[in-house]
């Protein structure tokens, strides 16, 4: 394309020339005055006015060019405010709608190639954006990563604990028998659950659901039960009214988790003598359930801190910003509110702590009628059958009925040196794992051995038992009995086995008096 040239008569050539019309008036002015004067002075105005036109031709050519260069750098400096404000419009846009709106759908699980056609803005804008987006999505995708890592570990553990008390369920229907060995089978079962909520915890702040998943409707009344039974002070914790109502079998272990998460928070966060109340009742939106501790009220402030902490929970948080000493209770139940639609308030409570209501909205409730479930915690599974000897009182230890029977207390004999097998692991490596053996004197004091090697446990006795000590030989039994006899002891603690054959005849519709009677002799 050729530019034109300007044309003589443009009003460019006009203003070039301008200067001009300075010089050209002084010159007639000079020559009007050189023919005004004398012959002999003439010379001497000539001259005059030489050096006035000269000097009036050189200040109007600086003015003219001074006046061009004026006008040049106005319009460049009206250009570089049209690229600053469209530099302005641009970083407006970016950062008030493209940057946001592009954070979102890389979170919504879209990808960056598919984000970045499309977009008009500067060549260096749009570099900046690309390197933003390309940061973003590493730093998801890292973050992704490191959330599966913890769900898949959580899996791991729950599948552990799953496989676990499948067989502390089998062994309380085995033992369901000795009460001793039933109690103990509790609170194994109880350590448990403890685990597998903290697992349930990590995996439902990864962004997956809590581990066992419920197909039929569980009455309300077992879902409270359940959710006290996976709490370490279970005991503290006083069940009122609850509606007959059963909640739908995919919310059941949803609602149990988040109701467990607020009654360990009621009962760690008060003082152990108080008792923390637990209620359900029929509301407008569903059912509300609510928890009332009596410990110390929570400021404005802190329940502010603590409804902004739910609701970051339910827009999604990071496991990063749980911090070094996590407090995972508030945070898994806003994520378990979000994906179930639970709403969950914290106000002062009429017992002086913090009162906590938790609203089951309707979808997730159904009739008594369709619940065929069971969400009870420990022990629910299978209940202990009393022995009809100690049915109507505590049993003893294995060493207290040894010496009830007139022997000794069995000594625990492993076999000798040579006999042993060589174990695959030291035995060191099993010294957690091997109870410490108790044994009592002939007069009834507990004696204390060393552990036995874990091989010890598992090898057949192959050598003859340890002989009677002389002094005991020389005993006559009669006289062993009748020091016993003497001898006061202290009566052993109420056994679990007891109480909960009882709670389950309740629960089942029988009169616990009347199997405990029917099983004595």
């Amino acid at each position: 394309m050729v530019r034109q040239k300007p044309s003589t008569g443009s009003p460019r050539s006009a203003a070039g020339f301008v200067w001009l019309v300075p010089v050209v008036v002084t010159a007639a002015a000079a020559v009007t005055a050189a023919s005004l004067v004398s012959v002999s002075a003439r010379s001497a105005v000539i001259w005059i006015g030489a050096c006035a036109v000269a000097a009036v031709a050189v200040a109007a050519y600086a003015a003219v060019r001074r006046t061009r260069e004026v006008r040049r750098l106005t319009a460049r400096l009206a250009e570089r405010d049209a690229v600053i404000a469209r530099n302005q419009e641009a970083a407006a846009r970016l950062v008030g709608e493209l940057l946001p709106d592009l954070l979102a759908r890389l979170q919504r699980g879209e990808f960056p190639e598919d984000l970045m056609p499309g977009i008009d803005l500067p060549p260096e804008y749009l570099s900046v954006l690309t390197a933003v987006v390309d940061a973003v999505s590493a730093e998801e995708d890292l973050r992704e990563s490191a959330q599966r890592a913890f769900v898949n570990i959580a899996r791991r553990v729950q599948a552990i604990i799953h496989q676990q008390a499948q067989e502390l369920r089998e062994m309380e229907d085995r033992h369901g028998n000795d009460p001793a060995v039933f109690g103990d089978l509790l609170r194994i079962d109880h350590a448990t659950a403890l685990v597998g909520r903290l697992a349930d915890s990590i995996a439902v702040l990864g962004g997956a659901r809590p581990g066992r998943q419920w197909s039929r409707a569980v009455p309300l009344y077992s879902v409270l039960r359940g959710a006290m039974s996976r709490i370490l002070d279970y005991q503290r914790v006083d069940l009122h009214s609850v509606s007959e109502v059963a909640v739908v079998g995919p919310a059941v272990e949803p609602l149990i988790h988040a109701l467990a998460e607020l009654l360990d928070n009621a009962t760690r966060y008060s003082p152990p003598q108080t008792r923390v109340h637990l209620t359900a009742v029929d509301v407008n939106s569903g059912i509300a359930v609510e928890i009332e501790d009596g410990g110390v009220s929570m400021s404005e402030e802190a329940r502010l801190r603590a409804e902004r902490m739910l609701k970051a929970a339910q827009e999604g948080i990071d496991l990063n910003d749980l911090g070094e000493t996590p407090r995972l209770g508030l945070a898994v139940v806003g994520r378990l509110s979000q994906a179930y639609g639970f709403q969950v308030s914290l106000r002062s409570s009429a017992y002086g702590g913090v009162r906590a209501v938790l609203i089951v909205p309707k979808k997730l409730i159904t009739s008594a009628k369709a619940a065929t479930g069971l969400a009870h915690g420990i022990g629910i599974a299978s209940g202990p059958r009393p022995h009809p000897a100690a049915a109507g009182s505590p049993a003893p230890d294995a060493a207290d009925r040894a010496r009830r029977n007139g022997g000794e207390p069995r000594r625990v004999t492993g076999p000798t040196a040579a006999a042993l097998p060589a174990p695959s692991l030291p035995a060191s490596a099993y010294d957690d794992d091997v109870p410490v053996v108790t044994e009592r004197t002939p007069n009834g004091l507990p004696q204390r051995r060393r552990k036995a090697p874990a091989y010890d446990l598992v090898v057949p006795v192959t050598a003859p038992p340890e002989p009677r000590r002389p002094e005991q030989a020389q005993q006559p039994r009669q006289a062993r009995q009748a020091q016993q006899s003497e001898t006061p002891e202290e009566a052993p603690p109420v056994q679990p086995g007891i109480w909960l054959a009882a709670f389950q005849s309740g629960l089942a519709g029988e009169d616990p008096q009347t199997n405990k009677g029917s099983t004595q002799p």
